[in-house]
Order: C-alpha cells, then sequence, then structure tokens
C-alpha cells in the first residue's frame, strides 16, 4: 500500500500533518446520535474533506456490546440499555463520570499500521494517567490499561482505561476511556470486557480523583506529544461544519 506521507519526525508523527480538531461535549451524549456523528465525520475525513477529530464526551449510563461480545458477558441485560458496537472488543459499561474520547485520525496518512496504533494508544492513556498520578500498564493479551492494587493480596489489578476500536477506509472510530468517577457498582451487570478475574477501578477510588477539565488536559498534552498538534473545535452536535445537515436538525 502507498503511504501519502512518508516523513515522520522523531516520535512517528508525520511532519505536514495538519493540526488535529479537538472537540469536548459539555452535556451527555445519547450513544445512537454519538455514534452517528462519529461515523459522519469519520466518512468526510476518508474523503478528504474534514480534518481529524478528537472527540471527548461522557454517554448516559449504557451497556455496549462489541464485535466479540458473548451473551455471557451480560448479567444484568435489564439494567440498562444495551447498544450493539461496530467496535472491536467484548461488553463494556458508559456512563457519567467516565471521560470516553472518540478518536477520529487518517491512519493511512500516519504509518497504516494498525497494531502500532493501538500500542500508542495504550502508551497516550498511560502517559496521561502518569500526569495524574496514576502508574498504568498493559498486559499480555488484554487490551487496555490495568493498575496493580496495592491494598490487595499479590497480583490483584484492576483496569482503569480501556480501547475500543474499529478502523474504516483506514480511519479510526470510537478509540479509548478512562474511568475518573463513575459508579463502579454499574458494572455489575457485566462481565467487564470478558475479564471476570480481575476488577475495575477509576481515578477517584484510587485516591486520586481529578475534575474532568483536568483529566481532558492531561489527556490533550499527552496527545500532542504522541500524536502531534491539536486545535480547538466546536463540539460536533453543535456545529453544521462538522456534522451533516440531518445530524445538525436532529441535535440543534
Amino acid at each position: 500500500m502507498k503511504l501519502l506521507h512518508t516523513t515522520f519526525d522523531g516520535r512517528g508523527v508525520p511532519l505536514d500533518l495538519k493540526p488535529v480538531d479537538w472537540a469536548v461535549s459539555p452535556l451527555p451524549v445519547d450513544y445512537p446520535l454519538g455514534v452517528r456523528t462519529m461515523a459522519d465525520r469519520a466518512q468526510r475525513i476518508a474523503r478528504g474533506v474534514a480534518p481529524e477529530l478528537v472527540w471527548l464526551l461522557e454517554h448516559p449510563p449504557i451497556y455496549t456490546a462489541g464485535t466479540g461480545a458473548k451473551p455471557d458477558d451480560l448479567r444484568d441485560p435489564q439494567r440498562f440499555p444495551v447498544h450493539q458496537s461496530g467496535r472491536g472488543g467484548r461488553v463494556t459499561y458508559h456512563g457519567p463520570g467516565q471521560r470516553i474520547v472518540y478518536v477520529m485520525l487518517d491512519l493511512k496518512r500516519r504509518g497504516a499500521d494498525v497494531r502500532a496504533f493501538v500500542h500508542a494508544l495504550e502508551q497516550w492513556l498511560i502517559e496521561s494517567l502518569a500526569a495524574l498520578g496514576v502508574k498504568g500498564e498493559t498486559r499480555p493479551g488484554r487490551v487496555g490499561v490495568w493498575v496493580r492494587r496495592q491494598d490487595r493480596e499479590a497480583g490483584g489489578e484492576d483496569k482503569i482505561a480501556a480501547i475500543g476500536l474499529r478502523v474504516s477506509k483506514w480511519v479510526s472510530l470510537h478509540g479509548v476511556s478512562i474511568n475518573v468517577n463513575p459508579n463502579l457498582g454499574h458494572y455489575d451487570g457485566i462481565v467487564p470486557c470478558g475479564i471476570a478475574e480481575h476488577g475495575v477501578t477509576s481515578l477517584a477510588d484510587l485516591g486520586s480523583p481529578a475534575p474532568m477539565e483536568t483529566v481532558d488536559n492531561a489527556l490533550r498534552t499527552a496527545f500532542e506529544y504522541r500524536f502531534g498538534a491539536t486545535h480547538d473545535a466546536d463540539d460536533p452536535l453543535s456545529s453544521r461544519l462538522l456534522a451533516s445537515p440531518a445530524l445538525g436538525e436532529a441535535h440543534p
């Protein structure tokens, strides 16, 4: 496959990329609407008519099932709405207090290596957590970021950040999430990401509470180091420049 750009800096970022749009939705975003908005933008990025976008948001309490989900992953399917998702992975929870980051990047311009991209996302999360006073680690065979629990027996660890990805026409969709201060009891209705032998935690649960704005700033700083410059952009749900006319009419 012929890459559009082959000149990279020392971090592996193409030298001629334009800044990535960085947008934050201040109110919870309905999951189907968020996915439609994301997919619309990704299609426009693939056509070369819209810049790349990183979109930070929260969802109302829901469970989402990825392409690898199994029926037994839902322990209490009546607890919250369950949405089928085109991302990879199994079943997870989204809700208030969790920072969702939809990452729409043109991978064709960034090396066309999905495995390397997933690794870069993991490192981005680890670097962001470090800035917030938490040491995150990866584990072979387990996507996401984990923390050791010193308050438990040897080997105890919990997941604090997740990655769920889809790539279409070499543009990434969905992305990552960090548990800032969600209701961790809401995970009881599922087997999170299909892993029953380990738990789920948050910054607040670890004794490192942080306002969402502080988390966003840490994410942005680490993103710019690893992926390149960003540019302040409007909320995709309020800007007709970033959403299709149909979406703009559905959510003015």
